[in-house]
Parts: C-alpha cells; structure tokens; sequence
C-alpha cells in the first residue's frame, strides 16, 4: 500500500475511504456552501476540500462515478483528471451534465473517484525511422469496426 498524506482545507470536509474491500478508488465528496446547478451541457468546477501529497512514483487520477453516469449522466469531463505528485492544491473536479435536465450537486454528495496509480516516466529517442509494423499508419477505425 502506498502512502498519501491527505490535508482537510476545511474541518467539514469528510476524509475519503475505500467502500469494499475490491475497490480500487476513493469516492470524492464535493464541499460547496450552496447547491450547485449544473445545467445540461455545461460544465463545473466543484472543490473537494482536499489536498494531497504522494510520491513522484504515482499520479492520482480523478475518474467518474458510474452511478452519477448511469443514473444522470454526469460524468468527469477531462476523463481521467490527473493530479501530479507535486501539485499541492486543493483537489477539484470538473463535473459535465450530459443529460437533457438539470443536475443539483449538493454539499457532501459523492461526486467522483480517485485512484492512485503508477506511472512510468517516458525517455525519448529521436529517430527519423520508425519500425514497420502489419498496422502502419492506419488509425481512427482502420482495424475494423
């Protein structure tokens, strides 16, 4: 288990927790002191009271509920959000209402997850050549449907 110190930016905020024991994110709970109403095709910024530190091995990314999804059609819009080992504000979600009606985000609703995850840092090579491979440079559907 990897550690994550957590600082409360407001004595009301509730600290996240795992759910189940197979839960592999933390839900997020919005702190706003009124409802926000988040329009059809419109987006949000909702705070979370949180901040975090972690080691430069992970990222924490900040994914959307499935409930929300399924049930309202909110949904996180830079799916997945990343929070950076070395950004030490406060954690805010972008929430977006795909849906045709009106959405309320109300003070400790449970609005998105977070998952620590690795990441492995790149190191380029420039080169003027690329392998070949069977694919090529076919994309956007080119495999088949």
């Amino acid at each position: 288990m990897a550690k994550v110190l957590i600082k409360k930016l407001d004595p009301a905020v509730e600290l996240p927790a795992y759910k189940t024991e197979g839960a592999s994110g933390m839900d997020l709970m919005a702190l706003v002191k009124e409802p926000i109403n988040l329009k059809p095709n419109s987006s949000c910024l909702v705070p979370t009271g949180l901040a975090v530190a972690f080691s430069s091995d992970f990222e924490i990314q900040i994914r959307p509920r499935s409930g929300l999804a399924a049930k309202n059609s909110i949904s996180v819009l830079n799916t997945p959000g990343t929070i950076d080992s070395d950004y030490r504000g406060e954690i805010k979600v972008i929430l977006f209402n795909h849906g045709k009606n009106d959405f309320l985000i109300n003070n400790k609703d449970r609005i998105a997850q977070m998952i620590l995850t690795p990441v492995i840092k790149m190191d380029l090579e420039e080169t003027d050549d690329l392998p070949e491979t069977i694919r090529g440079e076919g994309g956007f559907g080119s495999t088949g449907k």
